[in-house]
């Protein structure tokens, strides 16, 4: 078996990358290159859920559709909710039935009006086109609908958002060293960084599938560094929003070249030394950010300290493998929270950040 790599040169990444984003700045109507931007690597639909509440206005059509389609568990489990006979969240549960239900034929004749409502809040959704896929949502702060807002986001003073000058940038996270390119171009380009955040999958070889880990500590097997960093996000932040995992803090994470590359031993030198956090995207983002505060490229097999830095930085990884056990992915189980209730924990405390941070300016 032979593979070979087309177009696989340094220079050919950078192409790739300034393709990618010439696409975005070209969908938008503000000059990206003159506004502060906070930028969010995670997925394409927790944010946007959250942010539109377009589900949430049609909880009466999406409960006709469970009675309709027949799935006793989710039923089940609705109606526990509506009795609060679960602490499962109300919000998550109905995201959760708005994706399954955009992917029936009655679902699809949604998909305009979901993309008029968001451009409604000032939400632009922009898909990749010729390179990598990585899909970018562009958000203007100060052109969101405070009503239509998911309620774990609204706290007194929150009016004041309209006066924001402020972007968010979400992208759905790249895989590896892509990050690094992504994340360098993204910082050539705009105006300036109020925030970097990351939330995204990660193994863990201490916690359970829906724990959170957040980490101060990341080792990158990119560069062999060992970056120290301020996490602005802590256990305490989590907790409030986290139903069914438990919040693990000052963690040391390592971001691999693959995850298929991993073993038993090979895990187990990891955690002799300290690392219960497994990952592939951390190490290559820090690698940029440290671009972004030094005049030159970063470091090799160095301690690279990362704090004191004049914007957030903030990285929460929610458990989807536990590799010491076979079979324990989030890909094997059914709609039992343990995803959607860490993936929206971590949604809920980075969007207050933002919200609170730019709130707190104006």
């Amino acid at each position: 078996m032979a593979v070979r790599l087309l177009a696989g040169s340094q220079v050919e990444y950078r192409k790739a990358t300034q393709r990618w984003w010439e696409n975005i700045a070209a969908g938008v109507p503000v000059d990206l290159g003159e506004r502060p931007v906070y930028f969010i690597s995670s997925n394409a639909h927790s944010v946007v859920n959250m942010l539109s509440g377009f589900a949430l206005r049609r909880e009466e059509e999406l409960a006709r559709y469970l009675q309709e389609c027949g799935d006793e568990s989710l039923q089940a489990e609705y109606d526990d909710i509506q009795a609060q006979q679960v602490p499962s969240s109300r919000e998550n549960f109905l995201y959760y039935v708005l994706k399954t239900y955009l992917h029936t034929e009655e679902g699809k004749e949604w998909l305009d009006e979901w993309r008029q409502e968001e451009d409604e809040c000032g939400i632009r959704y922009i898909d990749s086109e010729h390179v990598f896929d990585v899909t970018a949502q562009i958000v203007e702060l100060s052109a969101l609908r405070l009503d239509w807002l998911d309620p774990r986001l609204c706290f007194e003073g929150i009016e004041r958002l309209k006066e924001s000058d402020a972007i968010l940038l979400n992208i759905d996270y790249p895989l590896g060293a892509g990050a690094y390119h992504v994340l360098s171009q993204v910082a050539a380009s705009i105006g300036s960084f109020r925030g970097v955040y990351i939330l995204g999958k990660a193994a863990t070889l201490n916690g359970r599938i829906g724990d959170v880990m957040i980490p101060n500590v990341v080792h990158d097997e990119h560069s062999s560094n060992s970056y120290l960093l301020d996490n602005v996000f802590s256990a305490a932040d989590l907790r409030p929003h986290l139903v069914y995992g438990t919040a693990l803090d000052n963690q040391k994470a390592i971001s691999v070249y693959g995850t298929f590359l991993q073993n038993r031993q090979y895990m187990g030198s990891f955690y002799r030394e300290g690392f219960t956090d497994i990952e592939m995207e951390a190490g290559p983002y820090l690698s940029a950010i440290y671009e972004t505060m030094r005049p030159r490229r970063y470091p090799r097999d160095e301690i690279v300290n990362l704090h004191s830095l004049p914007f957030d930085v903030g990285i929460i990884h929610y458990a989807s493998d536990t590799p010491f056990s076979k079979g324990k992915n989030l890909g094997a189980q059914r709609l039992s929270y343990f995803g959607m209730d860490s993936t929206y924990a971590g949604t809920v405390t980075i969007l207050r950040r933002i919200l609170a941070s730019e709130v707190g300016r104006s």
